[in-house]
């Protein structure tokens, strides 16, 4: 978790925050490629990319 609260400083104090967005937008879609490469989902989640 130190590193999710030393982003939060970094994004913060450089008056970055436009940038949250993109980060949590790339995290969730590595989190639901990872989860669904072995599942049945995985040929309808390819197709999006």
């Amino acid at each position: 978790m130190s590193i999710v609260a030393e982003l939060w400083a970094f994004l913060r104090t450089r008056k970055k925050l436009w940038l949250l967005p993109i980060i949590v937008t790339l995290l969730i879609v590595g989190v639901l490629l990872v989860f669904a490469q072995g599942s049945a989902l995985a040929p309808f989640i390819y197709t999006l990319f």
